[in-house]
């Protein structure tokens, strides 16, 4: 697993680079409050987030805390497969976890169904634009992504294939465990790779951000 730093900035370069990194931050944050908001509206969970609450659950840590302890156990899985490491993957580790954490600190779970539904809605739909952002900016693949990645140019297998594999085993692990498992988890499966596309074509415009974006887009809907 090698290490990775951005090139240095030019002045020509640096409102560009500016742009990027406040994609980057600005997508990381909206991310991590879109989990927040799932978990508060008690309707369901990504898989991954499922397999979080699950440990959470069990060890009293807290969600954000057990994503970025997973994260790093994940990243574990690039030093075989020989990915490269770069910054924004460990700042995508660490950043979506603090802000989950910080949000769930400030949120509660309404009473009424209609607004548990429509917090779920905004949940899933914080977490595209988020993650449109963060993609767009191009500043590494996240941990998952990159082991799929990984996986898919080591053993030739699909990328799809090996992501919905995973993602099933964590989500029944996460089930076990007591996570939340629901209409949320459905919804969030189906609708966030179509609220991501637009958000890359937005925020990435015509270049090649928009493309490799799409690309972890179709990898992280999987």
């Amino acid at each position: 697993m090698n290490f990775t730093m951005p090139p240095e900035p030019t002045l020509a370069t640096i409102p560009h680079l500016v742009r990027r990194w406040i994609l980057f931050f600005a997508g990381l944050a909206l991310f991590g409050l879109g989990i927040a908001i799932m978990v508060r509206s008690e309707m369901g969970l990504g898989p991954w987030d499922v397999f979080h609450q699950g440990i959470s659950r069990h060890t009293g840590l807290k969600i954000g805390t057990v994503g970025i302890l997973t994260g790093v156990l994940v990243l574990l899985g690039w030093i075989p497969l020989h990915q490269q490491l770069g910054l924004g993957t460990l700042l995508n580790i660490l950043l979506i976890g603090l802000v989950t954490n910080a949000a769930l600190a400030r949120l509660a779970t309404p009473h009424l169904l209609v607004t548990r539904v429509l917090w779920m809605i905004a949940g899933i739909v914080t977490s595209g634009v988020g993650s449109g952002m963060y993609l767009s900016a191009c500043f590494g693949a996240g941990p998952r992504d990159g082991l799929m990645l990984g996986l898919h140019e080591r053993t030739g297998h699909s990328i799809r294939g090996m992501r919905t594999a995973l993602e099933v085993t964590v989500l029944v692990v996460g089930w076990m465990l007591g996570g939340t498992v629901g209409v949320g988890t459905l919804a969030f499966a189906f609708s966030i790779g179509p609220i991501v596309q637009p958000m890359l074509r937005y925020f990435g415009g015509s270049g090649g951000n928009a493309e490799r974006g799409s690309a972890q887009a179709e990898r992280k809907a999987a």
